[in-house]
């Protein structure tokens, strides 16, 4: 919910989206919760996000949802979006 980023389902967090500047080096990334064992996330406050929760989509969805059963079509959505071509490092040239 704004005004926090990521992806969220109600006060749960589905998605993480972060950007890290520093030493004249930029990072950036994301981490999508497929199947995650979310027991992990009762031991600290994810995200500094007091009164938060985290979720994943095999929890929303009420079955095992693996990450290659969803890198794909996130991949494409992502080429669709930003409208770019995704390169792997596993293509040859």
């Amino acid at each position: 919910p704004p005004p926090f980023t990521g992806v969220w389902m109600g006060d749960s967090k589905l998605c993480a989206i972060g950007v890290h500047c520093g030493n004249h080096i930029t990072s950036h990334g994301l981490a999508l919760n497929c199947c995650t064992d979310l027991t992990w996330f009762d031991h600290i406050v994810p995200c500094g996000l007091e009164g938060k929760g985290v979720t994943s989509l095999s929890h929303e969805l009420g079955q095992h949802v693996a990450v290659n059963r969803v890198l794909e079509p996130f991949l494409d959505s992502f080429q669709e979006v930003f409208d770019c071509t995704l390169v792997s490092s596993e293509d040859p040239g």
